[in-house]
């Protein structure tokens, strides 16, 4: 999981109905306006490929792994949080981001600490080494379009805890985020090139100049709704926590959970997290 070391990590706010509120976070963002009201509302940097003086040091730890989560030394909650990520090709004219081509994409983990009050979205997103989850089995895109191959994909997640397996995130189709496919695209572009440091939104323009305007993003697009019980239930030790990404021409919501019951995680036409919590 260290291939990543040199992409920009960068996550997105509010790009599913009803997360925020879910997470307690709709206070954070209450002075945060967006000309389009189901629009996202804002990223925010979790890893940056070199230090920087206009970001917080924390911030150049690499926090990914694709089979562990380390909880926080200090005591506070934590969830999991079931996304998309996708690997994103940067495209600059002299020296402006000019484009944002998504390649790949699986199943991903914006595992976030759970606390009221925090100055900066990031400030919950990387607390260190294997504090974020993305599998190392990625789905190429053919076509970042309606059409292509991620019509027919959903996302689903599981925690595993005593042996039992629980439903931890709502089981959806990708095309029910807010903002998918072109419109996500165009919306990514214009928030870097615009987004100001204001409220829990830093300036990630300043940030992806400052580390050399690297050739390579991975961009988590939102956190999907829980579960009852995802909602009200936090990250302990000796958990699993499981987010699939899954093609329902393939597979049955059924099917899949089978395999996870029987740790089956290398699939065909499916990308499989499984992270274990220490």
């Amino acid at each position: 999981m260290s291939k990543y070391k040199n992409v920009v990590g960068l996550g997105i706010a509010g790009n599913f109905a009803l997360h925020l509120s879910q997470a307690g976070e709709l206070e954070e963002f209450k002075d945060i306006i967006t000309d389009d009201e189901s629009a996202p509302k804002g990223l925010f940097p979790f890893y940056l490929p070199s230090s920087t003086t206009q970001a917080k040091e924390i911030l150049s730890t690499y926090p990914l792994s694709s089979d562990t989560i380390r909880l926080p030394k200090k005591a506070v909650n934590v969830q999991a949080e079931p996304e998309v990520g996708l690997i994103c090709a940067l495209e600059y004219s002299d020296g402006k981001l000019s484009k944002i081509t998504p390649t790949h994409f699986g199943a991903y983990n914006d595992c976030s600490i759970r606390v009221a009050g925090a100055k900066k979205i990031s400030d919950k997103k990387n607390w260190g080494a294997e504090s974020k989850g993305f599998s190392s089995t990625l789905i190429d895109i053919d076509k970042f379009e309606q059409g292509g191959i991620m019509d027919s994909y959903s996302i689903c997640s599981f925690l595993r805890r005593d042996g039992d397996i629980s439903a931890y995130g709502e089981d959806v189709e990708l095309n029910g985020y807010s903002y998918f496919y072109n419109k996500l695209t165009d919306w990514m572009l214009n928030q870097v090139l615009t987004q100001k440091d204001i409220g829990p939104l830093e300036p990630v323009n300043t940030y992806i100049n400052a580390c050399g305007n690297p050739q390579e993003a991975i961009i988590s697009i939102g956190a999907t709704r829980y579960t009852e019980y995802g909602e009200t239930t936090f990250l302990q030790p000796k958990d699993e926590i499981l987010v699939v990404l899954y093609d329902r021409n393939h597979y049955s919501i059924d099917a899949v959970t089978e395999k996870l019951q029987a740790k089956q995680y290398d699939n065909e036409n499916m990308s499989v997290l499984a992270q274990n919590i220490i």
